[in-house]
Formats: C-alpha cells, sequence, structure tokens
C-alpha cells in the first residue's frame, strides 16, 4: 500500500489517504492514458538528492494530463490540451490561478502528470514531462 504525503492531489486524495496501486493494466492491456492517476518514480534531478533516500520508495502520485503528442498548456486558469480546453471537475476550485504555462509538445513515450491541487503541485509544470517507464 501507497500513502499520500501532501496536498498536492487534494480534493481527490488527503494526506493520509492510503491507496493500492494496480500494475497489470500498464503491462498487458493497454498504456497509461489522459485522466489515469498513476505513481511513478520521478526523473533524475527531479528530487534533490538531499532529499532523495535510496532506501525508500520515493514515489509521487499525479494524473495523466496529456500523453506523447498532444500538446499542453495553461491559459488564463485552463488547462488546455491540444488546444482544447479541458472540463476538469476534480481539480481544486476549478481553475489554476499561479501560473500560466507556454505550449509544450509531449515527446512520444512521455506523459504530462499535474496534480489535482494543480496551484500546489509539483508536477510536469515545472519539471517537464514523464517518461513512461517511470510509472510503477
Amino acid at each position: 500500500p501507497r500513502y499520500i504525503p501532501s496536498l498536492s492531489m487534494y480534493p481527490s486524495f488527503d494526506i493520509g489517504d492510503r491507496l493500492i496501486a494496480e500494475k497489470v493494466t500498464y503491462r498487458f492491456q493497454r498504456p497509461p492514458g489522459r485522466g489515469d492517476v498513476v505513481i511513478f518514480t520521478p526523473s533524475e534531478g527531479v528530487v534533490k538528492k538531499a532529499y532523495f533516500n535510496p532506501f525508500s520508495d520515493n514515489v509521487f502520485i499525479k494524473r495523466i494530463v496529456a500523453v506523447g503528442g498532444d500538446t499542453v498548456e495553461v491559459k488564463r486558469g485552463q488547462l488546455r490540451v491540444n488546444g482544447v480546453p479541458r472540463d476538469e471537475p476534480y481539480i481544486k476550485d476549478g481553475k489554476i490561478a499561479s501560473y500560466e504555462l507556454d505550449k509544450v509538445t509531449v515527446p512520444k513515450g512521455y506523459v504530462f502528470v499535474m496534480g489535482d491541487n494543480r496551484d500546489n503541485s509539483y508536477d510536469s509544470h515545472v519539471w517537464g514531462p514523464l517518461p513512461v517507464k517511470n510509472i510503477l
């Protein structure tokens, strides 16, 4: 089981909530897709080495908002994927208030992940697309 250590996925998940990760689907049935909540190991450089503990699992949990080939941007508080505003009833406060994001194209073999608490999440809008191979 995993537990939620921060508010980055609030209100979908709260601090201390416990999760069980199902790993079969992405290996045998389908690739990760938009809207999926995933658990992953961060790419090198995302977590400062001073905070990285090689003896713990050091995993993040976020929602996939775009997949390889998609474009992603945040304008006027709205996430846009391939130029289309996304309806995201699960995000905190219904919009992104603290930042804008210029258009990014997600490379093949990568996904763009964001926390549901968009204004309080350390995610792809800060460190870029995530390699699919990092998803557990």
